[in-house]
């Protein structure tokens, strides 16, 4: 991108240079010195007309044609000066009016033209017959009279003022042709006719060479001339600025190129430098790899050895904030560190803001805006400080500074930000201990995990027969009911026992879907309700001086979630806050509705926008560190002896798997904060999960298919207290059979499955599908995870429940089925 912009700028001073340079040159000049050439052209044919005329008047030319080409040569002139003034009007006027003089220039030379022909003429004969009249007659007085009148003539040429006209009028008068002897008189009368047309011509024909000279032709020229003189000479005052210019850019271009070069030539020793200090600390990263865990230490002290000479400081170290006592620190000789430093080194790096490099520049301690951190910067000794603390994204963990007790010390601040990579070897190698540690604990992590895989798998197989006995369980405990006057005591405790029969179902479903790592199954969950009923199991699990305080939002609270895993977030919670408390104290769980604006990334969880559900728990325990509240959510960490480390790890995973976000707040000796957010389900109101009996039938038939006799024994009782008329079979083809017989008998069919669908299932549908198309199908099965939705379609199933049965959720589904049907 800077070459690409370093060419347009070039280019562009390119573009300007040659601008200027045609502005400067190309003054318009050249059009005004050819119209000053063709004016002098102009004057010099004219004077030359001038000249040919007079010389044509005095007889010593006869030819008219030179008088013919400097006529056309001051029209070509004129035409030429109308080529160069284009559209100047004021020129245009001006140009008009020498037109109009030379055309009266050009008739007046025409009337010369034609006159001085014919006086030339007569002069030519009035000499040819004077000479021979001289030469023949002999009459003394005749030659006298024609030589006067020759003399009058002669003065007539030059003067043709009235005194000399009259002289020769008087000359004219003296002759006479019968002054001539016998045949020279018709001499004589020839000569006197000549000599009067030369009489008459004369003086026409220097009126019209007068006229030719006082013709304004020399005026308009000079106003001509001037007019371009004074439009040479603004072209040319209007080109200097141009050139000033010109040669102004040129200056600095001459001094961006001094400039740049001279830059260059730096940024080349810096660039050259930077080599240099880059193999310095890549020799450095590379000590660093090729050393022992226990060989780190010394090469540290060598490194800020190295590194501190080469900046010029008077002391080098490396803090981590975590382990401050445990620094690395240089210093020249004679100096030392005073007390306390560098161990609130991080503390001032913290509190002064860093670049993107994490790098600190300290020029002079005693200019320092933040007041604090010049105190203690001076307390320190120092006057100038060049500090890396990591990226200014990060947390700070650690920092490496340099000190200059000398003004002046610190040199390389150029160089400062390849500083950041000798802090990344240095802070790489010192981990490299907490590495090998993480390793070994990241091990012991494993082997408990593949030990807790197992148990799941255990577990796994334990919760199928202990389901059995769950489902006996709900299906007394529901019978028992259904035979008891409603709001006795005994109807509170069958209640209490159904409910923790429920939740033994719940877990028995989570201990499957953990053994198989499949998802749990979700539905609508209320908040507000799942919070009562936490804290109604916290108030009967936690020691006695330890309160819960629940407040619930007004607002709707429903999410889409699995009940017990929710609840389990909130117990554990829960635990954890009872747990951290060493004195009588105060849970507070609060509930309420928040809405995101736009996406949030944390550590624990993304949230989408949109409203979200919060529970915030509080708690006044002895609170956390950074480090420790950095690893509450890792598998297997615990701070309590006898702690698994599951608990918040598993408030993580299901708080992640519910599309939500854990956020926590804590300082030690102030309490922990802890906030769950879980998005909101579609916002309208749903009523409070209910575990009563609904949607009782009347007198409907409904099939049961349930292998194992007992089951399905207790199957009927619960159909039977719902007020329909069930009909059981253990055997498929026994209740395909039925169905065949009477297919309008039954109005529905329940078919109970143990081994998470399958090909049995499917057989079992399909067989009773073909009997009775319109039979409505509902399926008990542990888990619905293996069921899929082509499945269920191909299959004709309309319904799905959970194993073991309730009543309620039986009831729905077969009010569902009904109501369809």
């Amino acid at each position: 991108m800077r070459v690409a912009q370093i060419v347009a700028a070039a280019a562009a001073s390119l573009l300007l240079l040659t601008w200027l340079w045609l502005r400067g040159m190309n003054t318009g000049t050249h059009d005004m010195d050819e119209a000053l050439q063709t004016l002098d052209t102009f004057a010099i044919a004219e004077s030359s007309l001038h000249r040919d005329v007079l010389r044509a008047r005095a007889g010593m030319l006869r030819n008219y044609d030179p008088l013919v080409q400097e006529a056309r040569s001051l029209y070509e002139a004129i035409d030429q000066l109308r080529s160069v003034a284009d559209t100047d009007a004021e020129l245009d006027a001006e140009l008009d009016l020498l037109t109009r003089a030379v055309r009266e220039q050009e008739h007046w030379t025409e009337q010369f033209k034609t006159d001085n022909a014919l006086l030339q003429n007569s002069l030519a004969y009035f000499e040819l017959f004077s000479g021979r009249l001289n030469a023949d007659d002999g009459s003394e007085m005749l030659s006298r009279r024609i030589s006067d009148l020759a003399a009058a003539l002669l003065r007539l040429s030059t003067d043709t003022s009235p005194e000399a006209m009259a002289a020769v009028d008087a000359r004219l008068a003296n002759i006479s042709p019968d002054d001539a002897h016998g045949p020279h008189s018709k001499l004589v009368a020839a000569l006197l006719a000549h000599a009067r047309m030369v009489r008459k011509l004369l003086p026409e024909t220097d009126e019209s060479v007068k006229m030719l000279f006082v013709l304004p032709t020399v005026s308009r020229w000079a106003t001509l001339r001037a007019q371009w003189q004074l439009r040479r000479f603004a072209a040319k005052k209007g080109a200097e600025p141009y050139r000033y210019t010109l040669y102004g850019v040129s200056l600095l271009l001459f001094g961006s190129l001094m400039y740049a070069g001279i830059g260059w030539q730096s940024r080349t020793r810096i660039l050259k430098r930077r080599v240099e200090i880059e193999r310095a600390i890549a020799a450095i990263s590379t000590r660093f790899i090729n050393s022992r865990p226990h060989e780190i230490g010394p090469l540290v002290q060598d490194a800020l050895a190295e590194i501190a000479q080469w900046m010029g400081a008077d002391r080098a170290y490396f803090v981590a904030v975590a382990n401050s006592s445990n620094a690395y620190t240089w210093c020249r000789s004679g100096q030392q560190f005073p007390s306390g430093w560098p161990d609130a080194a991080p503390g001032v790096a913290a509190g002064l803001e860093r670049d993107a490099d994490g790098v600190i520049q300290v020029h002079d301690v005693s200019k320092l805006a933040n007041a604090g951190a010049s105190y203690a910067l001076r307390g320190a000794g120092l006057h100038g400080w060049l500090c890396i603390a990591g990226s200014c994204k990060v947390p700070l963990r650690s920092v490496l500074g340099f000190d200059s007790v000398q003004p002046g010390a610190l040199l390389a601040w150029d160089e400062a930000g390849l500083l950041r990579m000798a802090f990344d070897a240095i802070a790489n190698a010192l981990g490299r201990e907490s590495l090998e540690t993480d390793r070994e604990r990241l091990q012991e992590n494993l082997q408990r995990a593949r030990r807790m895989e197992t148990i799941g798998a255990f577990a796994s197989g334990i919760a199928h027969n202990f389901n059995n006995i769950i489902g006996a369980i709900l299906g007394y405990a529901e019978t028992a009911q259904s035979h008891v006057r409603p709001g006795s005591r005994p109807v509170e405790s069958l209640t209490e026992i159904r409910r923790a029969a429920e939740r033994a179902r719940d877990l028995v479903h989570q201990i499957l879907t953990f053994g198989r790592r499949s998802d749990a199954r979700k539905a609508r969950v209320s908040i507000n309700s799942l919070v009562m009923e936490a804290k109604s199991l916290l108030d009967a699990s936690l020691s006695p001086y330890v309160s819960v305080i629940v407040r619930t939002a007004e607002q709707n609270t429903t999410v889409v979630g699995e009940a017990a895993q929710l609840q389990q977030v909130i117990l554990n919670v829960g635990n954890n806050a009872a747990q951290a408390m060493d004195a009588p104290g105060a849970i507070e769980v609060d509930v309420c509705v928040q809405e995101v604006e736009q996406a949030a990334h944390g550590e624990h969880g993304t949230l989408a926008p949109g409203r979200h559900v919060v529970i915030l728990v509080t708690d006044s325990g002895r609170g956390m560190d950074e480090i420790t509240l950095e690893r509450i959510f890792e598998p297997f960490f615990s701070t309590r002896v006898g702690g698994n480390g599951l608990g918040l790890a598993t408030v993580r995973e299901i708080v992640l798997q519910h599309s939500g976000a854990v956020k926590v707040r804590s300082a030690p000796g102030v309490g922990t904060h802890f906030e769950v957010w879980l998005p909101c389900a579609a916002n309208i109101e749903v009523p409070e999960e209910s575990h009563d009996a609904s949607g009782r039938g009347s007198g409907e038939t409904v099939l049961v298919l349930e292998a194992d006799r007992d089951r399905l024994l207790r199957h009927e009782e619960i159909l039977a207290a719902l007020g329909y008329e069930p009909v059981g079979f253990t055997d498929t083809a026994e209740a395909v059979a039925a169905c065949r017989t009477t297919p309008t008998r039954f109005d529905a069919a329940v078919l109970c499955c143990h081994l998470h669908g399958g090909p049995a299932l499917a057989t079992q549908a399909a067989a009773l599908r073909e009997s009775v198309p319109s039979l409505p199908l509902i399926v008990a099965t542990p888990s619905a995870r293996e069921i899929t939705a082509p499945f269920l379609a191909g299959a004709g199933i309309s319904e799905i429940i959970r194993q073991p049965l309730t009543s309620g959720e039986l009831a729905g589904a077969l009010a569902s089925c009904l109501l369809l049907k």
